[in-house]
């Protein structure tokens, strides 16, 4: 049998190591690779984001880099009087590692983005949260890359850019009940590092701005960046309480931009 002074020191002995799990506990949780990414980790400003509640969807594995689907949304809990309000998108192993930053107005609705991104290599995909009240969460997914997206070529000859603009609404919504919008528009979406038929790099050329207004006040805004593909998809959801006047508009770094106007019917 232990000699009593022994009991105690293995009682202590476990008492320390207990607490010192409890201790490291939230930090292994809080861990992750937007502490090792100085882009997100600024945005960050040094806060701690909770790592449940925030949803980051992607395939395992893509055999074509170019046009990875991904869809970003948040099923945690928050206050009655807070909301999410900004989602940013980064890809660690891209040449520039930001994708695309949301802003989410209250009209929005629901915090549920989908688009298609261009991954370089295997890598992980971190998407960053804050709410308005400064709550913040942060989530990663690893995905595996068979082909590069970031510099295959592609056709030169495509479609003019900010050709074809094309959105998809309800055709009535329900008060304050978010409805999905689907959009779609052409544009080659050139990263700046990509080669062209000739051999020669072919310029920066991408669309930088998406915003959707109801009755001329932003419900919903992206800022996009070269990881996003070709002809950008974007669905997102509309919450609006009464009939308004829609306007969507992409602007590229050319100063081009297209626009689609709807009318909005409540019920």
């Amino acid at each position: 049998m232990p000699h009593p002074l022994t009991r105690r020191l293995l009682s202590r002995r476990r008492l320390l190591i207990g607490a010192g799990l409890m201790l490291l506990a939230p930090v292994a949780l809080a861990d992750g690779p937007w502490q090792r990414l100085e882009a997100a980790s600024e945005l960050l400003g040094g806060t701690t984001p909770a790592t449940e509640g925030l949803v980051l969807e992607l395939p395992h594995v893509s055999e074509d880099g170019s046009a990875v689907p991904l869809t970003v949304s948040f099923d945690g809990s928050l206050a009655d009087d807070d909301r999410l309000s900004e989602i940013h998108l980064f890809a660690t192993g891209n040449p520039s590692p930001e994708i695309a930053s949301f802003s989410l107005g209250p009209a929005a609705g629901l915090p549920e983005i989908s688009t298609r991104v261009r991954l370089n290599e295997t890598q992980q995909v971190i998407a960053i949260a804050r709410t308005q009240q400064g709550e913040t969460f942060a989530t990663a997914r690893e995905v595996r890359i068979t082909v590069s997206g970031c510099l295959m070529r592609g056709d030169d000859q495509g479609p003019e850019p900010l050709a074809n603009p094309r959105v998809s609404l309800p055709e009535r919504f329900t008060a304050g009940v978010p409805g999905e919008v689907r959009t779609l528009i052409s544009h080659p979406m050139e990263t700046g590092l990509r080669e062209g038929s000739d051999g020669e790099t072919l310029p920066r050329h991408i669309i930088e701005r998406f915003t959707v207004t109801l009755d001329g006040e932003i419900a919903f805004a992206a800022d996009l960046h070269q990881s996003v593909s070709a002809n950008p998809y974007l669905r997102f959801h509309l919450a609006p309480q009464e009939d308004a006047e829609l306007v969507i508009e992409w602007q590229d770094d050319s100063g081009e931009s297209a626009r689609h106007e709807a009318r909005l019917s409540v019920g």
